[in-house]
């Protein structure tokens, strides 16, 4: 039977989200990749046994992880009922619903049918009376903005999630949520959106500078870029790697298109004395409007370097100019 090491909080670092009273660790566990079907049990047991040891405390899911949809949830609840009951309250949870789940019109986007029947779902998957925080995935461009909202607000007044999330919403969007939600008392607290050195798009779509504003924090997904700013693929693309065995969010063209400033980044990072991975989370974490990094693992020993991006000394102005002029020149 697992039981967490004692001295799983002393050297995690804890951020609030926004304004609200919710500490996230500046690391969380994103089980989008390796927690389906298709991976081992035991392996999927291991990342979450050194995750929490090491203080993270935040497990992040969805309601379509897999493979299969749901199998991650199915796998995760599991773990919980065997290994972390006894942890519970020291855990922050979160789902999220908001792409294609179920046959026939009501399993998609945003309306009030889809994400509140999806999150009953996910609860009875994880096993679970309710999840910490519940994000709608990404905006509904039919489903007006106010139904989607209210479906936010009920499913916290049913007690089935303590806060509420916006994944993938522009600033204009998320700042029109947010006034629906303040409206009704809803604890809208956090933004999860696609952030990395390569990809900057919450620099420009305004969320970044919105959140800020609003006091809404911000929790990056693909904070390594698939992979692509680590040294997994700076000599090459291994034959055991995501490319060659799955191919759907990292594809060869991609890492051929990234690989030369990848290199470039981890002069600076070996300067640094940090691996890539390192310094790519620790750019992102420098930020006081960002609470926390979303981290995939396919093993314990990958997430525990990660992990190590909570030390990282500080950017000098000449470091951040060389990395934007690497990262962000002529794109």
């Amino acid at each position: 039977m697992y039981q967490a090491k004692e001295s799983r909080y002393e050297n995690m670092q804890y951020n609030r989200s926004g304004d609200s009273g919710l500490k996230l660790p500046a690391v969380s566990l994103g089980l989008w990749h390796n927690f389906g079907d298709t991976s081992s049990y035991s392996n999927m047991e291991e990342i979450c046994f050194a995750a929490f040891d090491n203080g993270i405390t935040h497990f992040d899911l969805a309601n379509n992880y897999g493979p299969k949809a749901g199998a991650a949830e199915i796998n995760f609840g599991k773990i919980l009922k065997e290994h972390f009951s006894a942890y519970r309250d020291e855990l922050i949870i979160s789902t999220k619903a908001g792409y294609d789940m179920w046959p026939g019109p009501y399993g998609d986007f945003g309306s009030r049918k889809y994400l509140i029947a999806s999150l009953d779902q996910s609860l009875k998957r994880m096993g679970l009376d309710y999840v910490d925080i519940f994000y709608h995935h990404r905006p509904d461009p039919d489903t007006p903005l106010e139904e989607t909202m209210e479906a936010l607000a009920q499913i916290v007044k049913s007690g089935k999630a303590l806060y509420v999330g916006l994944s993938s919403y522009d600033g204009k969007r998320m700042a029109e949520a947010s006034a629906i939600l303040k409206e009704r008392h809803v604890p809208f607290i956090i933004n999860q959106n696609r952030y990395n050195l390569f990809d900057r798009t919450i620099e420009r779509n305004g969320l970044k500078d919105t959140a800020g504003e609003l006091g809404k924090g911000i929790i990056c997904y693909c904070p390594l870029e698939q992979g692509v700013l680590t040294d997994r693929y700076l000599n090459g693309i291994p034959e055991d790697s995501r490319v060659r065995t799955d191919g759907r969010f990292l594809k060869e063209g991609d890492v051929e298109y990234y690989i030369s400033k990848a290199r470039e980044l981890k002069i600076i990072a070996d300067r640094r004395g940090q691996s890539l991975a390192e310094m790519a989370l620790a750019w992102l974490l420098k930020d006081p409007r960002i609470t926390s990094v979303l981290v995939g693992a396919s093993r314990a020993e990958q997430l525990l370097t990660n992990i190590r991006a909570i030390n990282s000394a500080a950017f000098s102005e000449e470091e951040l100019k060389e990395i934007d002029k690497i990262t962000t020149e002529n794109w």
